[in-house]
């Protein structure tokens, strides 16, 4: 049992992405994709940039791991599929990737493409580079800009710098899960942060 915490510098319904009944996890964040195995915990709190440090953002149980492939393949994540000129929650869809008959990466127009759905190689690298892990939720709480504030008996759980960090301790980890399960509903429960300034 683990719970890896990181702080989301750009919370903008993308990675997570929680939409569409399922949070998932499928661009970014490479080492906590490759590393999670099912069972485990990811947490996202805010930035200091956007005075958001030390909120929870979301947290995620893993049930279920598969590949990109996988992920486009599956009627159960079409809706997750990006559509640029669709609502916000289209736009930042995160089912981008899949591979072409020879084993070819396609990365679909998409947050992380460039303007006109041209290959942005950078976060192409970055994403599918060392893993080709999604992460399925089978349970999570998702709050975006409304998250609440961590107490200070957790104050551990927030990573403070780039990166992440990874909690071990079990009775921790069941203790932080059973207070976020007593301060929110199951589920969406939020925009995502970054639409504020969209709006």
């Amino acid at each position: 049992m683990r719970l890896h915490s990181y702080i989301i510098e750009h919370d903008m319904g993308f990675a997570p992405n929680p939409f569409h009944g399922f949070c998932t996890l499928a661009t970014c964040k490479p080492k906590i994709r490759k590393y999670t195995s099912e069972g485990e915990y990811v947490l996202g709190t805010g930035s200091k940039k956007r005075e958001q440090q030390g909120r929870i953002a979301y947290l995620m149980r893993v049930g279920n791991i598969i590949t990109f492939d996988e992920y486009w393949s599956d009627i159960r994540f079409a809706r997750k599929k990006a559509l640029m000129n669709g609502s916000l929650v289209q736009c930042y869809g995160d089912n981008i990737y899949h591979r072409d008959s020879m084993g070819k990466w396609i990365q679909e127009d998409s947050f992380h493409s460039l303007e006109f759905g041209v290959l942005n190689e950078e976060n192409l690298q970055r994403d599918t580079g060392s893993t080709h892990k999604v992460l399925i939720a089978d349970w999570f709480v998702y709050w975006g800009a409304e998250g609440p504030k961590v107490p200070p008996d957790f104050a551990h759980f927030v990573h403070k710098t780039q990166g992440h960090h990874t909690i071990r301790v079990r009775s921790e980890i069941d203790a932080f899960v059973d207070w976020v399960k007593s301060v929110g509903d199951v589920g969406l429960s939020g925009d995502p942060l970054e639409w504020r300034y969209l709006k």
